[in-house]
């Protein structure tokens, strides 16, 4: 008997880097090509499973989320830094998400259509695609695998799911969760391992007929180059560099209020991130100097934790300082938090004086990094706005009501928030963005059924002869 031989990853936590706080058995590539095999045999007896019982499995997942969301709240914030509170209110969303889906087996997969011939009838249903591969990033770890894994399968679909290797073991506790809500074996797989390795052969294996992925622009451009000439269906969400506008005319203190959280929430690690704010000349100084104040309101380490790893580390403080020499003005924080004994803490950073052309403006950081932009008026400040290769999400502070609706209309993102901060989303809402931002149908909400998913057109004869 041939004995397998894994590698073992110790997970560190990012608040104190040497304390290991876990382990987790990455999977080799032929263990990981029988996972395959085996979700591809699951499917059949899934997808004729009835569709209320399938919902009636991410019920009973939300239950028992929720009751242990204490638990998969302290593991995740553990394993990637973001602070207990904020991953209580991820768990929270999460259950909302199964919940949402949970629904979706009630609900109608077809309709009926009139046919030019009377003596037939028409109709059409939704069907399953077959094995979809979930490969999730760290800093939505139980979210967004949610709402990728809470879809595919109330639509049928069998799912082999890689979290990301920093999420490690709060992807194996959410697997275990499906698990002991009844979910058939084989219908959802949890793969651990590098996506050099294990989620090369996700991208190769002919039995997987869809990829949704969540990550970096260079990743997801990999997949395209790697799965594009196939037949499968490729959905990904990338990143971001959302912008604010401030016009005259806002509730300075509210809108300075809401840019700063949307900017430094989750320590500023999400694709909905508030990145860049223009604000017109009239009002420059006395919103930057409210920026500022509700900067210094934020505790590191108590409603800010630390990056996510020393790479991310290394890569905003690198930003930071290209941004110095390219001359930007750095007006609140801008390096590692002092007095923290341990961990990859970084205080919330503003800049001013930034011009649209540097980096600092262009570039996703990823972190507590915020570029403040001085702007004429509302023109100068939608042209760029749009002027950016991403295009996710951006938010405008008005209470003029016409140069609202304008933004709305004119914005070239995905996601338009008015009179709020630019991340957020719910369940029920479609999710993604446009230009660089994202390719492939939108992810949660109706949308959903879009990509996992697809038609069959079905006529049937009723004139016997």
């Amino acid at each position: 008997m041939t004995t397998v031989v894994r590698e073992v990853r110790e997970q560190f936590n990012p608040a104190r880097p040497t304390q290991c706080i876990g382990t987790v058995e990455l999977l080799t590539l032929n263990e990981t090509k029988a996972v395959v095999t085996a979700a591809h045999n699951a499917f059949e007896g899934w997808k004729n499973t009835s569709s209320i019982a399938r919902g009636e499995v991410l019920r009973l997942t939300a239950d028992l989320l929720e009751k242990n969301i204490d638990k998969v709240a302290e593991i995740a914030s553990c394993e990637m830094g973001k602070t207990k509170s904020e991953m209580l209110g991820e768990v929270k969303r999460g259950a909302s998400i199964l919940r949402y889906f949970a629904q979706e087996g009630m609900r109608a997969v077809g309709e009926v259509l009139p046919s030019a011939n009377e003596s037939k009838i028409l109709y059409t249903m939704r069907v399953p695609l077959g094995v979809v591969a979930a490969i999730t990033p760290w800093n939505f770890p139980v979210a967004i695998p949610l709402w990728k894994i809470a879809p595919a399968l109330v639509y049928g679909n069998t799912v082999v799911w890689k979290p990301s290797i920093e999420a490690a073991l709060t992807g194996k506790l959410i697997g275990e969760l499906f698990q002991r809500a009844g979910l058939p074996e084989n219908v959802l797989h949890v793969v651990q391992g590098r996506g050099s390795k294990v989620g090369q052969v996700l991208l190769e294996a002919p039995e997987v007929k869809a990829i949704t992925f969540t990550g970096s622009n260079n990743v997801g451009q990999s997949i395209l180059d790697t799965a594009g000439s196939t037949n499968k269906k490729i959905q990904l969400e990338l990143g971001g560099k959302n912008a604010a506008i401030i016009l005259a005319d806002a509730n300075i203190k509210q809108a300075a209020k809401l840019t700063i959280e949307g900017a430094m929430k989750q320590t500023g690690q999400r694709c909905t991130a508030t990145s860049r704010v223009y604000i017109e000349e009239a009002i420059y100084e006395e919103v930057l100097q409210r920026l500022t104040e509700e900067a210094k309101k934020i505790e590191v380490g108590v409603t800010m934790g630390p990056v996510s790893s020393k790479g991310q580390y290394d890569s905003i403080l690198a930003a930071i300082e290209k941004a110095q020499l390219d001359g930007a003005e750095l007006i609140f924080g801008g390096g590692p938090t002092q007095g923290m004994k341990e961990g990859y803490y970084i205080d919330p950073t503003i800049f001013s004086n930034v011009t649209h052309d540097m980096a600092i403006a262009r570039e996703e950081i990823f972190g507590p990094v915020l570029a403040v932009i001085k702007v004429k008026d509302y023109e100068e400040a939608i042209r760029l706005s749009n002027d950016s290769d991403f295009g996710l999400s951006a938010s405008i502070y008005t209470t003029n009501i016409p140069k609202a609706f304008d933004f709305i209309n004119r914005s070239e993102v995905g996601l338009v928030q008015v009179n709020d901060e630019t991340g957020g989303a719910e369940p029920q809402a479609p999710f993604g963005g446009m230009k660089n931002s994202s390719t492939g149908a939108r992810e949660q909400g109706q949308a959903a059924k879009e990509f996992f998913t697809t038609f069959k057109t079905i006529t049937i004869g009723t004139k016997v002869e």
